[in-house]
Formats: C-alpha cells, sequence, structure tokens
C-alpha cells in the first residue's frame, strides 16, 4: 500500500487529450442546449395548445352566454304575462254576461282587481302610496303642486296616483302633493 501522504505528481495531459475532453465537452454542451432547445420547443407547442384551447372555450362561453340573455330577453314576461291571464279570462268573462245588476258588476270588478293586484304582487310589483305626513321622497314620489297645509313643510298632503315599484326599482313615481314651507 501507498502511503497517502506521499502523492505522486500529477503529469500534466497530453494537448491531445485537453483538445479531446475540450471537444466531448463542448459536444456534451452542445448536446445539453439541443435537448433543452427541443425541451423549451415542446412546452411552447404545449402552452400553444393549451392557449388555443382556452380561447376556444371562451369563444364558446361567451356565443352561449349571448344566446342565454337573448332567450331571457325574449321570454322575460312570460311568466308575468301568464299571471296577467286570470285577469284576462276574468275581464272577458264579466263583459260576456248580458244581463247583470250593477251590484254584480261592482263584485265582478272586485274580484278582477284582487286577481290583478295578486299578480302584480307575485311579479314583485308594488305599489307607492304614501299616507298624509310622509316625509316627500324625489326617489319615489313626483311633486305636481305645492299646497299650504297645517302639517310639517314638505311632506305628503295628498296621493293623486299611486306610483309602483318593480323589484325595488322605481316603475312609476306616486304623484303627490306637497304642503309648502311656512
Amino acid at each position: 500500500m501507498q502511503d497517502p501522504t506521499y502523492a505522486q505528481p500529477q503529469v500534466p495531459p497530453a494537448a491531445e487529450e485537453q483538445e479531446a475532453a475540450a471537444a466531448a465537452n463542448a459536444a456534451d454542451q452542445a448536446n445539453a442546449e439541443v435537448n433543452e432547445l427541443e425541451a423549451l420547443k415542446a412546452q411552447n407547442a404545449e402552452l400553444t395548445e393549451q392557449y388555443l384551447r382556452a380561447k376556444a372555450d371562451v369563444e364558446n362561453m361567451r356565443r352561449r352566454t349571448e344566446e342565454e340573455v337573448s332567450k331571457v330577453r325574449k321570454f322575460a314576461v312570460e311568466g308575468f304575462a301568464e299571471s296577467l291571464l286570470p285577469v284576462l279570462d276574468s275581464l272577458e268573462a264579466g263583459l260576456a254576461v248580458q244581463e247583470a245588476s250593477v251590484q254584480q258588476i261592482r263584485e265582478g270588478a272586485e274580484a278582477t282587481l284582487k286577481q290583478l293586484l295578486s299578480a302584480l304582487q307575485r311579479n314583485k310589483v308594488l305599489p307607492i302610496a304614501p299616507e298624509a305626513g310622509t316625509k316627500f321622497d324625489p326617489h319615489q314620489h313626483q311633486a305636481i303642486s305645492v299646497v299650504p297645509a297645517d302639517q310639517e313643510p314638505n311632506t305628503v298632503v295628498t296621493v293623486l296616483q299611486k306610483g309602483y315599484l318593480i323589484a325595488e326599482r322605481v316603475l312609476r313615481p306616486a304623484l303627490v302633493t306637497v304642503s309648502a314651507p311656512k
């Protein structure tokens, strides 16, 4: 066995060996670069394919959404119209009666009004009918005139015509008279 403390001197490799090692190293590096380039090309192709699929998915979703919106707009009033059909039937039935007393006509009109109010309520159409003395709200009321009154200024005196909300949005403001400032 050799004593490890006494290492043999290393002989420098010959120039040919160095050139061969450098060439092998360069070839290895070139091979690594080619492999890396191939991997990057494959990754690029995969990402391009994913991008095109995502783009097609978005386009399909946009088209389906446009179709859905079109259908919703087209049939939006279908439920509302369906709830008004019994009111129409009642009005037609009332008009079909040739000889009715005033009392019968009144009862029929009241029943038809109940049907109409029920249909409106089911479809979230609610009346705006402020009571006298209610603070004037320009978002829900439209002042037709200002009148002197024995109540606080800027409050509703009378309702001339009910207003209506649909799903908490003003469909028509209530027409009111408002008390004048003192």
